[in-house]
């Protein structure tokens, strides 16, 4: 096959920043493959009222008039159960982002993940109005320095140690939709696998999982000493990254596509000091994915995993969005630059598994 019509693309997990790198990366959504794209709210401050959401949509929309973008709010004490209903009513926000404090960049103002009862009103109304939980799964590091048999919590195991949060999540609010963002090891697929074991034919899940394109490339080896590949939650072991595959290409409805793409300056990624998080793969965001589907044989299945699933559970249809157009993939070469620079910009950005060539691009129709 040399074109693949794959519909409405979706990425249901996108950092968009603000300022001079929301204004560069912006367009690069539309220039990846993706037509609707789902926005993180850990901005500075975090994204927490209504005016200030409507304005950050306003700022994507006049950068990219052709992408749909759904917005976030973050978790935080500064949300109550009203505002986030009154979100919900005038169509502000789809969903919440819940960070666990300090796991990643600019997580600060997150939650405790031991313990999230003092969210439970706010769950209750987001239950009740269809929006959306978005979980960082991860607890934050902890380490013993006693010698007792306390418990180790460290960047190889702070998603499996997060997952009981999530059955308790769902067992409390079994109508909540969840979603476990960017899952990066077996633990965390075997658990999303548990929760829809009944899930009947046709039947909607309630609790599902995004996927990144990174995290279907790498493993620990490729991070370990490279900060281009340094993200939270990190790649793992061989065995993680097998299930990712082939929960990506499995066809069940409870895993799709969410890139975690997050644009940092170059400056912030080749430091000796405080190295950020985060892998950039937003201008080539279908191509990545379509080049490891292709390469285990799986081709037909990328329109369900980065259109057809994600969009279902998000209610997304084509009455929802700002620009018909479909994605069509193409078998074209395209070679990734070392580093992607921008006119009347010194911002450079690293982007993932630069020099290489993919044979994959996508096209508008």
């Amino acid at each position: 096959m040399s074109q693949i019509e794959l519909g409405y693309t979706a990425d249901y997990h996108v950092h968009l920043r603000q300022g001079e790198m929301m204004e560069l990366v912006t367009p690069t959504v539309r220039e990846g493959g993706v037509s609707i794209a789902y926005i993180m709210p850990n901005l500075t401050p975090p994204l927490t009222d209504i005016e200030r959401a409507v304005q950050y949509k306003n700022d994507l929309q006049k950068l990219a008039p052709k992408t749909t973008f759904l917005l976030t709010f973050y978790l935080s004490k500064l949300l109550t159960p009203e505002i986030v209903a009154k979100a919900a009513d005038e169509g502000v926000i789809r969903g919440i982002k819940c960070y666990p404090a300090g796991v990643t960049t600019n997580s600060q103002a997150g939650v405790d993940p031991n313990d999230f009862t003092a969210f439970y009103p706010i769950f209750k109304v987001m239950q009740e109005k269809g929006l959306v939980l978005n979980l960082h799964g991860e607890k934050p590091s902890v380490h013993n320095e006693s010698g007792d048999a306390g418990e180790d919590i460290h960047v190889l195991n702070a998603e499996p140690k997060f997952l009981p949060a999530l059955f308790k999540l769902h067992k409390d609010f079994p109508e909540l939709k969840i979603v476990l963002e960017h899952c990066t090891s077996k633990a965390a697929i075997d658990a999303i696998y548990e929760i829809n074991k009944d899930l009947k034919e046709g039947e909607e899940p309630k609790v599902v999982a995004s996927i990144t394109a990174h995290h279907l490339y790498l493993t620990i080896d490729d991070w370990a000493g490279n900060p281009v590949n340094f993200c939270k939650p990190v790649a793992k072991l061989p065995e993680d990254r097998r299930s990712l595959l082939n929960a990506a290409v499995s066809g069940k409805p409870f895993f799709f596509f969410g890139s975690d793409s997050a644009p940092h300056d170059l400056s912030k990624k080749s430091t000796h000091i405080g190295v950020c998080a985060g892998v950039y793969t937003q201008q080539y965001a279908i191509a990545y994915v379509a080049e490891i589907f292709d390469k285990i044989g799986k081709i037909e299945m990328l329109k369900d995993f980065v259109s057809t699933f994600g969009n279902a559970f998000y209610n997304m249809d084509e009455s929802k969005l700002v620009c018909k157009d479909k994605c069509v993939l193409v078998k074209q070469d395209v070679e990734i630059p070392e580093i992607m620079t921008f006119d009347a910009s010194n911002l450079k950005i690293a982007p993932f598994r630069p020099v290489e060539k993919l044979s994959w691009s996508t096209k508008w129709v």
